[in-house]
């Protein structure tokens, strides 16, 4: 090995003796390192400053939810319904540029809650919750198309190959249980537009990325060991001695170290994963409250994702990911018969998500958890032909609760369509520096140095929505 090669393997070993200043003197940093690894040690697991939530739960309504059909009602376009839209404002173009005739909501909007917040009747459940909810009405897009626009979503870019905001959040806070991964994506059946790359970790070490799960009392394969406890340790051994003899033989060491990492993670998960998918321990009430007793299949398949997401974030694992359950309809994305493709979409996530607002505050996790809800962009107030929407990112709705949140809550608004934003425009940007923020990070300091300069989660952009902050 050359000096350079030396040099470039040790690195990190260099400064984690930088670090035993800060912890006292060797004496004191031996103490310390007993109870926590050396790996959170260097990596600086510790916020910005004190932090409202401690956990995610993103709600991923792939496909794009229609804001004027859901949560930002709008009488216009019941009185101009069947009307050219040409004469009534500017028209952009749309992504199959098939544009009909104003089209009104198929679902009435009635008032609940103390806030008196408007919700469709697609969302009876979750409009029990709403005092706890902050409603965003103007979030915005700048991609007409889902994959660019899911990277957005999930990485502050449109572009493929950008970490996720899951692994930006274990990069900078780590995760709170060693025995399960510190970001999870639970997986409904649907793989969104730009597949898994939406949950990949990028640029950042690969040990951040999302591992899959499943929310069946099997979440994925070989979770349990086939070997006698002792071969599997004499093979893990074998595979850890092989893996960092090529440690200082490479120019940078991360895929092995990596790979090492997520042996041993992949080993405790097979204690700890067999347990967190147990469901046997569970209330007779809890499991009605998710819809477990639901008539619905999708419903079914659906509650045992939240109801998997709170015994995760229980747990202490600290970026959790919901996508979407197949339902015989395409998902949000109902370029066609609206009405029954966003019934069935509404129905299958309606009453697992009230429930798991409500379980979460019922436990006082809610008071240190983070759930989002939104799709990657939302609808035109037109119709696409006859009885469809196409996609609209100038406009859409999304909600957050639980910490740091001042439910009850409404900030934005769109013109009397649901078409553009009027006041109070946000951008994705906006929402991955309030998620951040509530979780403690300062957004313009948790970089990682690529491709010869510091990139962030929010790039150079990102203003935290104080508004909907308690």
């Amino acid at each position: 090995m050359s000096r350079r090669q030396m040099l470039g393997t040790c690195r990190s070993g260099f400064g984690s003796l930088a670090f035993v200043s800060l912890f006292g003197g060797l004496g004191a940093a031996c103490q310390k390192v007993e109870k926590l690894s050396l790996s959170k040690v260097i990596s600086g697991t510790n916020p910005h400053y004190i932090p409202k939530a401690k956990h995610v739960i993103f709600l991923y309504m792939d496909g794009g939810v229609s804001q004027v059909d859901s949560f930002d009602p709008k009488p216009r376009l019941a009185q101009e319904n069947g009307e050219d839209p040409y004469k009534k404002f500017k028209v952009d173009n749309t992504q199959f540029d098939n544009i009909g005739k104003i089209l009104k909501s198929p679902w009435d909007f009635q008032q609940y809650g103390e806030c008196g917040m408007p919700v469709s009747a697609l969302f009876p459940h979750v409009a029990t919750c709403v005092d706890d909810i902050a409603l965003v009405r103007s979030m915005t897009s700048e991609f007409p198309e889902h994959t660019n626009a899911n990277y957005f979503l999930h990485t502050g870019s449109g572009l493929q190959g950008r970490p996720s905001m899951g692994s930006w959040v274990t990069y900078g806070l780590g995760s709170e249980n060693d025995n399960l991964p510190g970001y999870v994506v639970l997986n409904g059946g649907l793989v969104p537009p730009g597949g898994l790359d939406n949950f990949n970790s990028g640029f950042l070490p690969a040990s951040y990325q999302a591992s899959v799960l499943k929310g069946q009392a099997v979440p994925l394969a070989n979770i349990k060991p086939l070997d006698d406890p002792a071969v599997q340790n004499h093979k893990l051994d074998y595979l850890k001695q092989v893996d960092q003899s090529l440690i200082g033989k490479l120019g940078e060491a991360d895929a092995v170290e990596s790979a090492i990492s997520n042996y041993e993670l992949a080993y405790r998960m097979q204690a700890s994963v067999p347990e967190l998918t147990e469901f046997d321990s569970e209330t007779k009430a809890t499991k009605k409250l998710y819809g477990f007793e639901s008539d619905d299949p999708h419903t079914q398949g659906y509650a045992a994702q939240c109801l998997l997401a709170r015994r995760l974030v229980e747990r202490g694992v600290r970026f959790v990911e919901l996508t979407c359950p197949s339902v015989k309809a395409d998902r949000w994305d109902q370029h066609n018969n609206l009405k029954d493709g966003h019934e069935r979409n509404a129905h299958a996530v309606d009453q697992p998500i009230a429930g798991l607002l409500k379980d979460l505050k019922s436990r006082g996790l809610l008071d240190e958890t983070l759930v989002i809800w939104t799709g990657e962009f939302g609808r035109t107030p037109f119709a696409q032909g006859t009885n469809g929407r196409d996609h609209n990112p100038s406009a859409f709705s999304m909600w957050m609760a639980g910490a740091g949140i001042k439910g009850g809550t409404i900030f934005g608004q769109t013109d009397e369509y649901g078409y553009r934003v009027v006041e109070n425009k946000v951008t994705i940007h906006d929402l991955h520096a309030t998620m951040l923020h509530l979780l403690g990070i300062h957004h313009e300091q948790l970089t990682f140095h690529f491709s010869g300069r510091d990139i962030r989660l929010t790039d150079v952009h990102g203003h935290v929505m104080h508004d909907v902050l308690a």
